[in-house]
């Protein structure tokens, strides 16, 4: 088996069935000069052998996180684990065809009991390192030993109501200690362990990823998806890069024009003194654009040009993944972004028009869409909503609520459409997203995975509607001071980000000057 080394002044360009579609963009990234940390790939062809226990294929992964390693340790100048100078990395999931959420990943991995010693001195931020111990902690629990992620959050909203913090990134570098003690006690307690080797950290987390490619979210988006070619997932480990050193350090999502309306301006999330799942996780509501412009103008100059660069070399719009640590802007991943239909179609015209595809290639990426249903949609009357959030995926959805996906997919056995009604954004709610016309949730950002699932499936979807407060074991809510059953209809507007209680009434326009000018295409194509 022979890994592939992602670096500055790489140069080689590999199949996404043979390396995964992230790292295979990754390399490409490299390639263009952009600001990629080095990383190493584990080919796809090891995913199903892993899974069945195949004696040698263990040997060869053991083998290939050797040799990828040492590439790392001299790339950066540091050393995995290491008590004075550590290096740590991310052990990431990508299949041929994006997947996002779908796979796990498990960060700061080498951050052993020494390592935190070496992060405090190599940042002069014992915050910082601790914060990063923790963080392993959990990711490690609970992705490679399976436990329940739920006792770690009541540890650390604990935590936060003891120290009076008001949320995770106000409580200092003694509280995270203790924190960090919390969370290895949760894990003694169920009988479990943590490998303080780093080398062991590493092996049991590529293995993990490896099997995630068979979890029931990945397998369910598969199904919905028509994936069933797809060979398994390849495993990127690559340097960490770090969002949560410092106060000019943050953790953000990037797409380089709007994936729910497809209007031409970029949109961009951020979360300062986090890492990337913070973002992506749907727990958090990020902030936009503006928070880097007033913060750091030039990283929020340098991002726009590397997105409008990405989208003329991939000829598409970009989904971006970024990091800025201590000011320096690093890009994680690009892909290519999930969007509504009404924003493909209004893409691939644009694209045309802008020159970056020919009408051709513009007819092929509406292929699969249904042509003649699509229409924009908008709520009749003087409306006044009771709430609103993020608008997410741009549509109108009218429904009765369910707070969980049982529920959303027992009243979708009915007549009637169901709104689904969560806390937060959540891939593991992707059966619910299936059978649900809308989202709501009370937290997560326009860039959250679930979000980019919502769109891709046309599914408008209201996020971070800070009024909205669920009680899901009671199957209820309340928006506003009124008080939402489960059954009872709503409405929304996924653009708008606006809620509305009860049935609205909806008219239908037909996007007839678009279709328009795609049927003008067929003729000259013709």
């Amino acid at each position: 088996m022979q890994i592939v080394l992602i670096g500055a002044g790489s140069t080689e360009r590999l199949s996404a069935d043979v390396i995964g579609g992230k790292a295979a963009n990754l390399a490409r990234m490299a390639a263009l000069g952009l600001p990629v940390p080095p990383a190493f790939v584990l080919p796809v062809s090891l995913c199903t052998a892993i899974a069945s226990g195949d004696v040698s294929a263990r040997q060869q992964l053991a083998a290939g996180l050797c040799e990828g390693i040492g590439f790392l340790e001299n790339a950066t100048g540091r050393k995995f684990g290491n008590r004075r100078n550590p290096l740590l990395v991310s052990v990431r999931s990508g299949a041929a065809r994006s997947m996002p959420g779908m796979l796990d990943t498990v960060l700061d991995v080498g951050c052993t009991a020494e390592a935190v010693h070496g992060l405090v001195r190599t940042s002069g931020h014992p915050r910082f390192a601790w914060d990063c111990r923790r963080r392993f902690l959990e990711s490690y629990a609970c992705v490679v030993l399976g436990l329940n992620p739920a006792p770690f959050a009541d540890a650390l909203a604990a935590l936060i109501t003891s120290e009076a913090a008001g949320a995770e990134y106000a409580l200092d570098s003694e509280a995270l200690e203790r924190l960090a003690a919390g969370y290895m006690q949760i894990i003694d307690d169920e009988d479990c362990a943590i490998p303080d080797r780093p080398f062991e950290q590493l092996e049991t987390a590529a293995h993990a990823v490896y099997r995630s490619w068979m979890s029931p979210r990945a397998c369910t988006y598969r199904r919905l998806q028509n994936f069933g070619d797809l060979q398994g997932t390849a495993v990127t480990v690559q340097v960490m890069v770090y969002g949560n050193r410092s106060r000019q350090s943050g953790a953000g999502v990037a797409f380089s024009r709007d994936p729910s309306t497809g209007v031409a301006r970029p949109v961009i999330d951020v979360l300062f003194g986090a890492q990337g799942e913070d973002v992506v996780s749907g727990d958090r509501t990020p902030e936009t654009e503006a928070a880097i412009e007033q913060a750091l103008p030039s990283v929020a100059q340098q991002l726009r040009e590397t997105l409008v660069r990405l989208e003329h070399d991939f000829a598409d719009v970009q989904d971006v993944e970024f990091t800025i640590e201590d000011g320096k802007l690093w890009i994680l991943q690009t892909r290519a972004a999930k969007r509504t239909p009404l924003a493909a179609l209004r893409i691939a015209i644009d694209l045309v028009r802008e020159g970056l595809i020919v009408p051709a290639e513009g007819l092929q990426r509406l292929q699969g869409l249904e042509m003649d249903k699509l229409a924009r949609r908008r709520l009749t009357g003087v409306l006044v909503p009771i709430a609103c959030g993020t608008g997410a995926s741009a549509g109108i959805a009218v429904g009765r609520a369910a707070f969980n996906s049982e529920s959303a997919a027992r009243l979708a056995a009915g007549d009637d459409p169901v709104i689904l009604v969560r806390p937060d954004t959540s891939t593991a709610d992707v059966s619910g997203f299936a059978v649900s016309a809308g989202i709501v949730t009370a937290a997560g950002g326009r860039t959250a995975h679930a979000a980019l699932v919502a769109r891709q499936m046309g599914k408008p979807c209201v996020v971070g509607c800070a009024a909205l407060s669920i009680d899901v074991a009671a199957h209820r809510a309340q928006i506003a001071g009124a008080t939402i059953n489960e059954g009872d209809w709503l409405s929304i507007d996924g653009e708008a980000g606006a809620i509305h209680l009860g049935r609205c009434d909806v008219i239908v326009e037909r996007a007839d000057t678009e279709l328009a000018e795609v049927e003008h295409w067929r003729c000259k194509v013709a």
